[in-house]
């Protein structure tokens, strides 16, 4: 049976949140596709994980006969974070823009999850995993925009995911979010529209492909 881990961490919640729309779309897919399957749901939002701590990132490095209650009871809290990546068939992380980054409790859960010696390093335990983030903004960063270069989303996580935790990963980016919202970009509504359709399309192929795949 596939297991999906589905992470969301926009602070809006359903249709007000352009990322939660897709993944939602992404996900009804993938369980019209395993009907069997398990989900591991995170919403971030509503349930944030433990920001890193001393405790819990020293317990990585320290035997285990030789840590402090303290330094237990942080690094399960880490395990079972790490426990649901390694799990996994395929990964859904929703991934809005939030002041040019990711969103500060996605952050948190990576540092949980990115352990070296485990999920990173030479033989990263989650390798060849496929990853699904949907990288949603409310302007446009791409070549030849005049924020070009300030993205620090796919960049970053392109760094973390793929090239240290190894993952396959892959981005849908539905863009120009705040089009519908701002006088000011009003003109640019017909091409948030379109960023939208697209995306939600490449939501639903991307279920289909990775289905056929797990399946195979």
């Amino acid at each position: 049976m596939a297991t999906l881990l589905h992470i969301d961490s926009s602070v809006f919640a359903g249709e007000a949140s352009s990322s939660r729309s897709v993944t939602a779309t992404f996900r009804k897919v993938w369980e019209e596709q395993h009907p069997q399957g398990t989900v591991i749901y995170r919403d971030l939002a509503a349930a944030p994980v433990p920001h890193i701590t001393a405790d819990a990132w020293s317990a990585g490095y320290t035997a285990p006969a030789e840590r402090t209650p303290e330094q237990s009871a942080a690094f399960d809290a880490r395990v079972k974070l790490i426990e649901e990546l390694e799990q996994a068939d395929a990964v859904l992380i929703g991934a809005p823009m939030y002041n040019f980054s990711i969103p500060s409790t996605l952050k948190a859960w990576l540092d949980n999850v990115l352990l070296l010696g485990r999920t990173a390093g030479e033989t990263p335990s989650a390798q060849g995993t496929p990853i699904i983030v949907v990288a949603s903004r409310g302007g446009s960063y791409a070549p030849g925009t005049p924020r070009e270069g300030y993205d620090f989303v796919q960049t970053y996580l392109e760094a973390v995911l793929k090239d240290t935790l190894g993952l396959d990963l892959h981005f849908i980016v539905p863009e120009l979010t705040m089009a519908p919202r701002n006088p000011a970009m009003s003109e640019l509504v017909p091409l948030y529209e379109a960023s939208r359709k697209r995306a939600l399309e490449n939501a639903a192929a991307w279920a289909e492909e990775l289905a056929e795949l797990l399946a195979a």
